[in-house]
């Protein structure tokens, strides 16, 4: 039997396979395993693996033509897999760092010490869309507004591990790395027996217990607040409702009352909610402050909100960190608040807004990678060596137009991991998205949301463009086989 490893090949790091075509230490089970399985078989397991998100209903919506589409979670079975002594270093450097996020947004809402002390610009935050004037003076709970933290990290071509981007509005994805790895357990269950795959589900306990964190009452009444049927990740939002044994409620469900209570409308009546974790942007939040036309919140959220009667995760206003120019200056934001040196560092930035830089980029258009301020989902930005002339051109006239809301990044070699294709087992380029959760305490997902380019040679790994996604197994080696012992 032809092995299914003989033609595999990654021009850069790859997360399963080292450079001598040997399984990392904490793949060797995995390595063997699939080895032993012939093409019908591997054929076989994605075929269960399709059916078993179809009849777990796991789907997810994208735009297309001004249609809404649904679609099939796309899956790859064959895990990305993290050595958990590298995870636990990793682990301790997303704790650091949505601390020191959540001081800085906290800092910014009442004394802008870090803006006095000239560590940040003031005028950064002149011409930031995700400040909210509304939100100055308030102190939500535990002084944290950003509770649910989804940062995208990757893996560069010599092994070091960045993070790309921090996510700090509506984070999403958390319901897919769940999902993912029950259809692994229906898929592949023998090999869990054979690997030491750390556990993921105590997501939803911590996540149920960093929202009650944000209540004085010991049971609060939680609500999941959605856009409704129509939104891209309505499927999450239902899951988590569910799991959290939350109430799923739309905008016009809810009611504030002169008293600045909160209240559900159900055929029961009128039910008082405690939290509200959001999945609206802050535009849509409250037609009382932000955009009129919204119907997709409820009048008065943010008044209920600062009088303290009732709290939202994450908070109104902390999106100003969400901004790919404030990343830039994360580094110094750790150093300032946290006296501490930073664990995991960013990739790369030149800052457009800075003439310098500016000049660099436009000169250096067709290999770098240039992204707006605020945008996600992969959407407005230039991959330069995979642009036209032409697109570059565009993009620099945008970037003379309006400097401050454009960043550039080097095009990283982003690491690999095995993939089924219709060629076989083939490589693919990887990112990873750890959710991190804080509240009265912080805690952080064992590994995430893994996302995959399914096209050969593409960066681009969001779902919503053509992406997919993988099981993230964060494995224990210790008294495990070890890669000499590979047959």
């Amino acid at each position: 039997m032809t092995s299914c490893w003989s033609n595999y090949h990654s021009p850069v790091y790859d997360e399963l396979i080292d450079a001598n075509g040997k399984p990392r230490d904490a793949a060797v089970a995995l390595f063997n395993y699939l080895d032993n399985l012939s093409n019908d078989e591997l054929i076989a397991r994605k075929t269960a693996a399709d059916l078993a998100i179809k009849q777990m209903g796991i789907t997810f919506s994208v735009y297309s033509e001004g249609s809404n589409i649904d679609r099939e979670w796309p899956f790859d079975i064959v895990p990305r897999i993290i050595q958990s002594n590298e995870w636990y270093r990793v682990h301790e450097g997303l704790e650091q760092r949505l601390k020191a996020l959540n001081l800085f947004i906290n800092d910014l809402y009442h004394d802008r010490q870090i803006i006095n002390d000239g560590i940040v610009p003031d005028a950064l935050f002149a011409s930031s869309k995700n400040f909210k004037e509304q939100c100055v003076g308030v102190s939500p709970p535990h002084g944290v507004w950003a509770h649910i933290c989804g940062s995208d990290l990757v893996r560069d071509a010599d092994g070091t591990i960045y993070v790309l981007e921090d996510n700090l509005r509506v984070p999403s994805g958390v319901s897919y790395m769940l999902e993912n790895r029950e259809v692994m357990k229906r898929t592949f269950p023998e090999v869990f027996q054979e690997c030491t795959v750390l556990p993921v589900n105590d997501y939803i306990q911590n996540l149920q217990r960093t929202l009650a964190s944000l209540s004085e009452n010991e049971q609060p009444v939680i609500c999941v607040l959605t856009p409704g049927v129509y939104n891209s990740a309505y499927f999450e939002h239902a899951f988590l409702a569910q799991q959290l044994g939350a109430v799923l409620v739309e905008g016009t469900d809810l009611l504030v009352d002169d008293d600045n209570y909160v209240f559900i409308r159900n055929v029961e009546g009128l039910q008082k909610v405690d939290v509200i974790y959001r999945r609206v942007d802050d535009e849509f939040l409250d037609p009382e402050v932000f955009r009129k036309d919204s119907i997709l919140g409820a009048p008065g959220l943010m008044r209920a909100w600062k009088a303290g009667k009732v709290a939202i995760a994450n908070a109104p206003g902390a999106g100003v960190a969400d901004d790919k120019v404030v990343y830039t200056y994360v580094p110094e934001i750790i150093k300032y608040y946290l006296n501490e040196e930073p664990i995991l560092p960013n990739v790369p930035t030149w800052r457009c807004e800075d003439k310098d830089a500016q000049v660099h980029v436009l000169e250096n258009l067709s290999s770098l990678v240039v992204k707006p301020a605020n945008e996600s989902g992969g959407y407005g930005m230039l991959v330069g060596p995979h642009s036209t002339q032409a697109e570059c051109e565009q993009f620099a006239a945008l970037i003379k137009k309006d400097p401050r809301n454009y960043i550039a990044q080097p095009t990283l070699g982003l690491s690999t991991s095995p993939t089924l294709t219709n060629q076989g087992i083939v490589s693919r380029h990887i990112d990873l998205r750890p959710f991190v959760l804080q509240g009265e305490t912080v805690s952080v997902t064992t590994g995430g949301l893994t996302r995959v380019a399914m096209v050969e040679g593409s960066l681009v790994v969001n779902s919503s463009q053509g992406g997919g996604s993988k099981d993230t197994w964060i494995v224990d080696v210790t008294g495990r086989a070890r890669a000499d012992e590979v047959r």
